[in-house]
């Protein structure tokens, strides 16, 4: 089995205008869907993609509702839809309530779409909140592609979120710190948490990333590709081509997934 962690979609109407836009901020990366929710479930079945976890952001407040909305719409068998709320956002902690009650299992929190440091202590209890509904959160860490000012999840800050919250369902995208490999090694390889593999193929050695999993424990690592931003099968082929053993990828394609997510 395989189950992709790290994966976004957007409605077919809206995804024609949102993913050219995204494509550009971020210096006209390649994509491998329409972005839209039909075409990225097709594609991921193509792919050898038996589930896919779609992470939705709420970039601004007036959001929240309505990505959680689609969220809730899209959550089926093959697609394990994730809600997000935005930090600024008065009534986040309970829609975070209405996330759960909802019957989705998780949440995505994106510190550059929505302006925030992760470490940030006005955070917290939007943290606390998830970990006592025992949502699972996945946030974005390391730099982005589509910022140039200093990231706002760096490993030291990633690696003093996992210590805050050590018993917390927290997933740290792109092995921890994306293009911020060496801090990872540092700060967040061996922490308490998840880290994905998203946004890796070309872009981190083998011998590192296979350093980093080896460090973090491979049954803390879940794989993710960032569809449409990266393809599935890339980052599969990248994955089974490091020196791990088959229990070691057993676990990273699925079974770690299917445990963290209890399923």
């Amino acid at each position: 089995m395989l189950i992709d962690f790290h994966a976004h979609a957007f409605p077919d109407n809206l995804a024609p205008n949102i993913i050219p836009r995204l494509a550009k901020k971020a210096g006209g990366i390649a994509t491998y869907t329409n972005g839209g929710i039909t075409d990225t479930a097709a594609k991921m079945q193509g792919w050898g993609v038996d589930r896919f976890v779609l992470l939705n952001i709420a970039t601004n407040v007036k959001q929240q509702t309505n990505v959680n909305n689609f969220a809730i719409a899209q959550n089926t068998d093959n697609v394990i839809s994730f809600g997000s709320v935005h930090p600024d956002s008065p009534g986040a902690l309970d829609e975070l309530e209405r996330i759960a009650g909802a019957g989705l299992l998780g949440v995505k929190f994106h510190p550059e779409y929505q302006d925030f440091r992760i470490d940030d202590k006005k955070v917290y209890p939007l943290y606390e909140k998830c970990r006592s509904l025992g949502l699972v959160m996945v946030f974005h860490a390391g730099s982005d592609l589509g910022f140039s000012r200093p990231p706002a999840a760096p490993p030291a800050a990633v690696g003093k979120v996992l210590r805050a919250f050590p018993d917390a369902k927290m997933v740290m995208a792109h092995l921890g710190g994306c293009l911020l490999w060496d801090e990872v090694e540092s700060h967040v390889a061996g922490c308490a948490g998840y880290i994905d593999t998203s946004f890796t193929f070309g872009r981190i050695s083998a011998e590192q990333a296979t350093r980093i999993i080896k460090k973090h424990g491979a049954d803390r690592v879940l794989f993710g590709s960032d569809c449409p931003w990266e393809s599935p099968a890339d980052t599969f082929a990248f994955i089974d081509s490091l020196k791990l053993t088959d229990d070691e990828k057993d676990k990273i394609f699925s079974k770690n997934a299917l445990e963290l997510l209890g399923i």
